[in-house]
């Protein structure tokens, strides 16, 4: 039997699970494979703080990376220590080493993505990384592996479990976000700091990744668009809910004639939408080919064990030589993607709704549809509320298809009339035949 020997980099929540899958699951290896996984070495600059692992003596410590990268008995570097610097760096010298990579740093592969995969190429050596982007949800694999034959027409989905929790807490609870937010830091489901979750950055790296793999191209990270939820309000949750919607934090990308659409913002999906019913901190994602259909991923999309289940996945298929010969032969992988052009956001298509703050009193309705008609936006749907809210009264619009830049142009129209005060609420919708 043959041994693959590892080194993990990254003892934090997800290294540590992983440390602990290959010390005490060596009987599921030896029983299911023809081939010995060998944990050599972990590093960890607060290694000594991070002792609740108890290491077999065979194991070495330490917290300089380079004894882990720089010992000849280490075949797969595991980097698991998340951001650019030094990961970038830790990822360049273990192919230059001669090492193959196992990450889960989807900031670093969304960002440097194309320039690693570059230099893993002219090494002979492979990137393996499905846990970046859905923990353990197979979608890089199903990308990549199962749906193969297909052309890809969009792929879009939750992909954040945080946002994914504070929405949901705030529709089901009827509390306001900062609430749901806070009450999701006490249950450690976001971060003391949750910017980059709650803004959607998090979900924009994710997509960047799958964007890449499913439509067979390449862009510039800078380009997606990407808005998060820190200003939705609770009376447009409920409004939306009222009108048959559901709000959920989308990652959005489709192949159109003109080019990319990729993007991430606030979204509202009709209630029996599969996505709508995606609660808590779960994540799915649908992916549509022109043989398959819609196809939906769903599970967990963060968490110690079930993303340590992904990278150990990945180690497998680097000690069994499968991610090799995939990494020479897939395009997203070999660097022969074209640049694609990705549509500003002023470019795409869809529904939207619409809340405006308007003075009652007799014409308000027919100067604001006035508005929107010269800018091409018909109406499929109005509700005037009976509540007040400071003398000043909602008036809900859902709208028929409609190009963003004329939406944005009418908006800032509508919101310089004398009858509507403070600024027109405004949310995307998806369908599922969009």
């Amino acid at each position: 039997m043959t041994t693959s020997n590892i080194g993990l980099i990254g003892l934090g929540t997800v290294g540590s699970g992983v440390a602990e899958m290959l010390i005490s699951n060596p009987p599921i290896f030896a029983h299911k494979l023809d081939k010995s996984i060998n944990l050599v070495g972990v590093a960890d600059r607060s290694i000594d703080k991070k002792r609740t692992i108890q290491f077999p003596n065979s194991v070495i410590t330490t917290q300089n990376y380079d004894e882990i990268i720089d010992n000849p008995e280490v075949d797969v570097i595991v980097e698991l220590i998340g951001g650019i610097h030094p990961a970038k760096e830790i990822v360049i010298k273990g192919l230059e080493n001669g090492k193959d990579i196992v990450t889960a740093n989807k900031a670093l592969l969304a960002l440097h993505g194309p320039e690693l995969f570059d230099i893993a190429q002219k090494s002979g050596k492979s990137i393996s990384f499905e846990a970046s982007v859905g923990s353990c949800i197979p979608v890089v694999a199903s990308l990549r592996d199962s749906f193969i034959a297909n052309k890809i027409e969009g792929i879009y989905g939750i992909v954040n479990g945080t946002t994914n929790y504070v929405l949901t807490k705030m529709n089901q609870e009827q509390v306001q976000y900062d609430e749901a937010l806070k009450d999701a830091q006490i249950k450690g489901y976001a971060e003391k700091e949750p910017s980059t979750d709650v803004d959607g950055i998090d979900s924009a790296h994710k997509l960047t990744i799958l964007a890449r793999m499913g439509f067979n191209c390449d862009f510039n990270y800078s380009d997606v668009y990407v808005e998060g939820i820190s200003n939705v309000e609770l009376k447009d949750i409920y409004y939306a809910h009222e009108l048959g919607y559901t709000l959920k934090l989308l990652a959005i990308s489709k192949q159109r004639k003109n080019g990319l659409e990729i993007r991430v913002n606030p979204t509202l999906l009709p209630h029996d939408h599969p996505l709508s019913s995606v609660n808590g901190v779960f994540n799915a994602i649908c992916i549509r080919g022109d043989a398959i259909g819609e196809s939906m991923l769903y599970g967990q999309g963060a968490g110690k064990m079930p993303t340590a289940s992904a990278v150990v996945a990945d180690i497998v298929d680097v000690s069994l030589g499968r991610a090799k010969i995939t990494f020479e032969s897939i395009k997203p992988f070999s660097g022969n993607c074209k640049k694609i052009n990705v549509l500003d956001i002023s470019m795409i298509k869809t529904r939207y709704y619409l809340r405006f703050s308007v003075i009652d009193k007799p014409g308000v309705l027919a100067s604001i549809t006035g508005i929107l008609g010269n800018h091409n936006i018909s109406i499929s749907s109005v509700i005037q509320q009976d509540s007040k809210e400071n003398e000043l009264v909602p008036l809900v619009m859902m709208t028929h298809l409609a190009e963003e830049g004329n939406l944005q142009k009418a908006i800032i129209e509508i919101d310089d009339l004398d009858v509507v005060k403070g600024k027109t609420a405004f949310l995307r919708v998806e369908e599922a035949s969009s």
